[in-house]
């Protein structure tokens, strides 16, 4: 059953402007289908529960992993004509653009589940051995990808700020104030700042470690709940000081 469900307050809750609500997306990685189901239940909420400007925040690694990425891509930039969206980077979709400049990177983009995107796209990883299949595969890939799917990844933006929240894919540099973040570290970093009890200086939602349930700290809010494996793409939705949660389970 899809259905929303309250969060715990902090004693400080972080606030969001008047008249918007938030709906935050953890990573998708290729769960096209899973992402439809979000849909309706964000418009379902939407018509139940009108405000004058809701906005979608999608987080990243929308790519790789799962079984439809072109599809999901599809349906991202789709949304995104309707919607007032912002679509953030993720350390895949990062990979992915160099991987298309550089075929060397292959291999560290197959362990990273790029195959996966591959055949999404309607190629079938070839049976040639070495750097010759792979410089292949990657002509391919760019003959494959579609103009505006390669605009898409292009417009993706770093991070977000609205009211007392900071979205990001994978976290921030802890004692680095928000405005001075290197991109390395908003796509890419882990422990530093999962471990940190830091006042980051606004509250933090982020994906990129998977998690089995969002995970809620002081500083900080998980939500990447492994959707490719998991089955489980959870949503936050965030108005005034109120967060909840949506997932594909119970």
């Amino acid at each position: 059953m899809l259905r929303f469900w309250q969060s715990r307050k902090t004693v400080k809750p972080p606030q969001l402007p008047e008249g918007v609500r938030i709906y935050a997306f953890g990573d998708i990685h290729g769960r096209a289908d899973l992402l439809k189901e979000m849909f309706t239940v964000i418009d379902r909420d939407l018509a139940h529960n009108p405000i004058n400007r809701p906005i979608e925040v999608y987080h990243g690694d929308y790519i790789d992993r799962g079984p439809d990425s072109a599809q999901t891509l599809d349906l991202l930039i789709e949304r995104g004509r309707n919607r007032m969206a912002v679509f953030l980077k993720g350390n895949h979709e990062a990979y992915f653009l160099e991987v298309l400049h550089d075929a060397t990177k292959f291999e560290d983009w197959r362990q990273f589940g790029g195959l996966q995107t591959l055949m999404s796209y309607g190629i079938q990883p070839s049976l040639k051995a070495g750097a010759a299949g792979q410089i292949e595969l990657i002509q391919l890939l760019n003959n494959a990808l579609p103009d505006e799917h390669l605009q898409f990844l292009c417009s993706l933006q770093p991070s977000f700020e609205c009211g007392d929240y900071f979205f990001v894919h994978a976290g921030v540099r802890p004692g680095v104030p928000l405005n001075e973040q290197q991109e390395s570290d908003l796509l890419w970093i882990r422990n530093d700042f999962l471990d940190s009890d830091a006042d980051f200086g606004k509250f933090v939602v982020h994906g990129h470690t998977p998690v089995r349930q969002p995970e809620k700290r002081k500083n900080r809010i998980n939500i990447d709940t492994g959707a490719y494996a998991s089955g489980n793409l959870t949503v936050l939705r965030i108005e005034g000081s109120s967060m909840m949660l949506a997932s594909n389970t119970d």
